[in-house]
């Protein structure tokens, strides 16, 4: 499978005039069509002189990209524990917990600041999973798609890239996530259930078996699909948006600290939009994992259309900040490890032909 991804990768459309396929190795095939045996000649958008440290779609590429994905989700999601366990809080219970602000001054007066951290642990684990997956399974896809449609219908269509390929990632990156999310659940909205990960693990084995892990899959699926559709989809076309209307210079000519720049407030217009998109089905999660037996469709009936958006304005600010980060993050490490980073796609000459825009 690998090398049939491997293969499809040389040829990726999202290319521009500062990265270059030498096409020196062209053969015709029996039917008169070229075929491309293509040879990277590759220059970095912020420093043209300096090497890559591996090929676009080879096997380092997509490791490290997952690797990128570890840190910006890990570390991003566990800084903002304090504010995800007052917002589950408020979701689970909004006659104890009415704000934002009353939710910090109840948990401290009854847990203290130590309370603040509770599910640290599984939120760490599960969100570096998810990164993983997120991230790592995203380039992979992105890249499979669209040499699949091939490189007109890639441009045309790159929106569509960018939706099928985060929807597709998201998919194992939820099943990564499920265990760690609900034993995080159940430490930040059942007092005295448990303190640790270490207690709340075996606890909800005994209780509902392997199913007390996996039972919020669904509703995971639910929140987070259109949450990285919205997250992957809006970053790369509001980049696409900066530096062509808002940058001043090609990106060619920004230095790597002005492409993070764009990157950090791309990411967060992204998070913007996609909390709002994924809140219902978020606190649907939140309550699901907190109860017993319950199912998502009897959750959501219950709470109904007013109480599903219960904590909204805390999940924009953790999610805006989050989603800016993560990709701040994630392109640095790109940026360290001299990974390959294709400028915004460019339509392709022979489209231009093809609509009479070339003369």
């Amino acid at each position: 499978m690998y090398s049939t991804v491997a293969q499809l990768a040389r040829t990726n459309p999202f290319n521009a005039p500062h990265f270059q396929l030498g096409q020196e190795c062209v053969t015709l095939r029996k039917k008169n069509t070229p075929e491309i045996q293509p040879v990277r000649h590759l220059a970095a958008a912020a420093t043209v002189d300096e090497e890559y440290s591996c090929a676009y779609g080879s096997a380092k590429f997509f490791a490290l990209c997952g690797f990128g994905g570890i840190i910006s989700c890990g570390t991003t999601h566990t800084a903002v524990v304090p504010l995800d366990l007052v917002k589950c809080r408020i979701q689970v219970d909004p006659q104890k917990y009415k704000s934002i602000f009353n939710g910090f001054s109840v948990t401290l007066k009854e847990d203290g600041v130590r309370g603040l951290a509770k599910g640290w642990a599984p939120t760490f684990i599960g969100y570096s999973m998810q990164g993983l997956c997120k991230f790592g399974f995203y380039e992979v896809f992105k890249i499979l798609y669209s040499n699949l449609l091939g490189e007109e219908n890639s441009y045309m269509w790159r929106t569509s890239v960018y939706l099928a390929a985060s929807a597709s990632a998201e998919f194992f990156a939820d099943i990564a996530l499920a265990p760690m999310e609900a034993a995080k659940v159940r430490i930040q909205t059942q007092p005295g259930y448990a303190n640790t990960l270490r207690q709340a693990a075996p606890k909800m084995y005994a209780e509902e078996g392997i199913w007390a892990f996996y039972k919020g899959v669904a509703p995971l699926w639910m929140r987070q699909i259109p949450y990285t559709m919205m997250k992957f989809a809006c970053f790369e076309r509001t980049v696409e948006a900066l530096y062509k209307y808002v940058v001043p210079k090609p990106r060619s000519e920004c230095s790597k600290s002005e492409q993070l720049v764009v990157t950090f407030v791309a990411g967060y217009i992204a998070g913007v939009f996609c909390a709002i998109v994924s809140h219902p089905a978020d606190s649907v999660v939140s309550v699901l994992n907190k109860e017993k037996g319950s199912t998502a469709l009897e959750v959501l009936k219950r709470l109904g259309p007013k109480g599903v958006w219960k904590g909204l304005t805390a999940r924009i600010i953790m999610i805006g900040t989050l989603t800016a980060l993560q990709w701040f993050i994630y392109d640095s490490v790109k940026v360290y490890f001299r990974l390959p980073r294709p400028p915004p796609p460019e339509m392709p000459e022979s489209l231009k032909k093809k609509l009479g825009l070339t003369q």
